[in-house]
């Protein structure tokens, strides 16, 4: 059963499945972001992190063209510095924030994802996209540059090589490009992103939220760029502080009991 919430914004639209948040862009024609639908990814994330019900995250576009095209570029045509800097503050926490989601986050690319649009698939765990999707970080031809992550987390997924395609080239790629370079882990036909996403969403509500939580933070650890001697000493201090919680004794009793767990996130 799913449970719409209302926003004073409808350019962001969050429904709970279970278990699973769905966060679907909805500002037509071309699902870009705007200051208020920035700041309602943010706090949607804050409470969605406090939900102990949720153990997973799903963003896609509405619509069948866009996932999202980004910023829209009238915000910045004026050439306003202080607008410029409210709207690159808001995309970082955003972005930020959404990386910061302590369960599984999927981004469910059913379109085009350009710009801004791929910084926010680029701030998710796992990327599926449909067949006929197109990613792009395109800033530098308009004289602005990727400024939510896209300098420094397209590096880290595809290689210094393809990120100054993209970046410094203008590259587009099509979905099928994306998945060889490990852009994205999956393509799937049109239409099927969403369902492929809430399948991967429904795998992760197996797992003990407090382990995945804690598994998400050493994995972005190497990210953070920490050697391996401090990524293994964390690996033994979170092992151990599993143990002070109730999913550690559940899941361990479940399995030898032969029987499904029920997870309490805590």
């Amino acid at each position: 059963m799913s449970d719409t919430l209302d926003f004073e914004s409808d350019k962001l639209q969050l429904e709970k499945r279970g278990h699973i948040a769905v966060l679907t862009i909805s500002n037509p024609p071309a699902n870009t972001w705007t200051r208020d639908s920035l700041s309602k990814l943010q706090h949607t994330i804050a409470e969605l992190n406090a939900d102990k019900d949720i153990y997973a995250l799903v963003v896609t576009g509405q619509g069948e063209k866009f996932f999202s095209a980004g910023a829209d570029l009238n915000a910045f045509a004026d050439g306003d510095i202080a607008r410029a800097t409210d709207m690159s503050r808001a995309f970082g926490s955003a972005f930020d924030a959404l990386t910061h989601f302590r369960g599984v986050s999927i981004a469910a690319i059913n379109g085009y994802a350009m710009g801004g649009g791929l910084e926010c698939a680029l701030a998710c765990d796992i990327r599926i996209a449909e067949e006929h999707a197109q990613m792009a970080l395109p800033e530098a031809s308009v004289g602005l540059l990727p400024c939510a992550g896209g300098t420094q987390n397209l590096p880290w997924l595809v290689g210094e090589g393809w990120a100054k395609r993209m970046i410094l080239c203008g590259e587009r790629l099509k979905a099928d490009k994306a998945l060889s370079i490990g852009l994205v882990e999956e393509v799937v036909p049109t239409g099927q992103s969403l369902a492929k996403a809430l399948e991967l969403a429904e795998g992760a509500c197996k797992q003990s939220p407090s382990s995945i939580a804690r598994c998400k933070n050493l994995i972005m650890n190497v990210r953070d760029g920490h050697n391996h001697e401090d990524g293994w000493r964390l690996e033994r201090e979170l092992f151990i502080e599993l143990f002070s919680t109730e999913d550690q004794k559940e899941g361990v009793n479940a399995f030898l009991g032969k029987r499904k767990p029920q997870w309490k996130n805590r």
